[in-house]
């Protein structure tokens, strides 16, 4: 195996147009290595209090745990429909609790991965600032390589509205 050579990656998505851009480019890193892709959807407890005055129902977390599944399962099922890979070389997780930990300690530490691609943010800019940076809290403090994605397959930048 060469030094540059990665065998589990983990790809944060949420919808954002930036973790779009992380998963295409994993997509292409995992094929490149013959590496096994982790999909990742984290649900942050914080929000579901803060965001909604005294909290949720545990029918409306439930739904959007199940809303959070059923995204994840039609992005595996396009990837292996449109780009050849098999069932077993991706796997897709929903977890609950802080992105920033989730993603840069507690997951790669479960599922041993080599490297974190992520997108530049999936947050507006008043978020960032609110909340701080996923993305930078990861780059910091993961147990391995992280790749920040900001340009598509044919390396453009496209601007952050």
């Amino acid at each position: 195996m060469s030094e540059q050579e990665y065998k589990r990656i983990l790809v944060p998505v949420d919808g954002s147009p930036e973790a779009e851009l992380a998963f295409t480019k994993a997509k292409r890193v995992a094929k490149t290595n013959n590496a096994h892709l982790d999909m990742l959807t984290i649900l942050d407890t914080k929000q579901f209090v803060g965001n909604y005055g005294g909290g949720l129902t545990g029918d409306a977390i439930y739904q959007i745990s199940e809303d959070a599944q059923s995204y994840l399962e039609n992005l595996k099922a396009a990837t292996i429909q449109n780009e050849g890979f098999k069932d077993d070389d991706i796997d897709i997780h929903v977890r609950f609790g802080n992105p920033k930990l989730v993603i840069s300690r507690d997951f790669p530490e479960d599922h041993h991965n080599d490297l974190i691609m992520i997108g530049a943010t999936g947050l507006n800019a008043i978020e960032r600032v609110l909340v701080g940076s996923v993305t930078e809290y990861v780059n910091r403090h993961a147990p391995c390589d992280v790749l920040i994605v900001r340009t598509d397959l044919e390396n453009e930048y496209h601007k952050e509205k």
